[in-house]
């Protein structure tokens, strides 16, 4: 997985790869999707909700550039797969989830593997975590039309917030923005992603993500012509092995 899908698309800071080969994807997982933990996609997970294809989040921890001593807060806990990966870079990393039962099942992993730097809420990730702000990073594993006021207010200057925005609840451009001091923030797009919405008060409202999410089918909207086309090939490109390694078939 690591090799082939994070490190073979350009990642190639070497506490990210060790932080994803040492994190077994599959104890994140229920126990029916667990033979599918290393392929290269998202994955339904407990409450109708995902886990984030592999390579996503190494991107976006690689972009985040994490450094030992930082304190790292991540919207949308998940399973607790990618906190996971945070705190094997990170001093302490704080993590909201809406849904609590996801958030009571991601901290029970996350103390089970001795994940100590870990503190889980349920709640509202749009607000961010006023009491523990600032945080050196900020990454938000949801699509908003916007970065939420509060999650800027808590970055502390220096700080990078990663996070996936548009105009549509499944189709963003993944940017990473830098405060830089006072009310200044430096903006970098980074690539063409696809995120379930960011719901809270400072994000989508519930019904409108789902009427949103409805009228995106290929009749209504069509998704490939909305997305640029080298886009389109980046995400869909592999690295070729040697022609004499015996993996090399495997991309054909």
């Amino acid at each position: 997985m690591v090799q082939r899908q994070i490190e073979g698309r350009g990642i190639h800071d070497p506490r990210v790869l060790r932080a994803m080969r040492k994190i077994d994807r599959e104890a994140f997982l229920p126990e029916a999707m667990r033979e599918f933990a290393y392929e290269d996609s998202a994955l339904p997970i407990e409450e109708g909700q995902t886990i984030s294809q592999p390579y996503i989040v190494a991107r976006m921890v690689d972009a985040a550039r994490l450094d030992p001593a930082d304190r790292v807060l991540e919207i949308g806990a998940g399973s607790g797969y990618a906190a996971a990966v945070m705190a094997e870079l990170a001093m302490r990393v704080y993590t909201i989830e809406r849904h609590p039962a996801l958030a009571r099942l991601a901290e029970t992993r996350l103390q089970a593997m001795g994940y100590g730097n870990v503190d889980v809420r349920a709640g509202d990730g749009t607000l961010g975590w006023p009491e523990a702000a600032p945080f050196d990073a900020i990454i938000i594993a949801a699509g908003g039309p916007r970065v939420p006021e509060a999650l800027k207010e808590q970055l502390a200057v220096g700080g990078r917030l990663v996070m996936p925005v548009g105009q549509t609840p499944n189709h963003q451009q993944l940017i990473r923005l830098t405060h830089t001091g006072k009310d200044g923030f430096d903006s970098e797009m980074l690539d063409e992603v696809m995120f379930v919405p960011l719901i809270g008060a400072q994000g989508w409202d519930a019904e409108t993500a789902r009427g949103r999410q409805e009228c995106t089918e290929p009749t209504r909207v069509p998704a490939r012509e909305a997305r640029p086309l080298p886009g389109l090939i980046k995400q869909a490109a592999r690295r070729l092995p040697e022609p004499g390694d015996e993996s090399f078939a495997d991309a054909f």
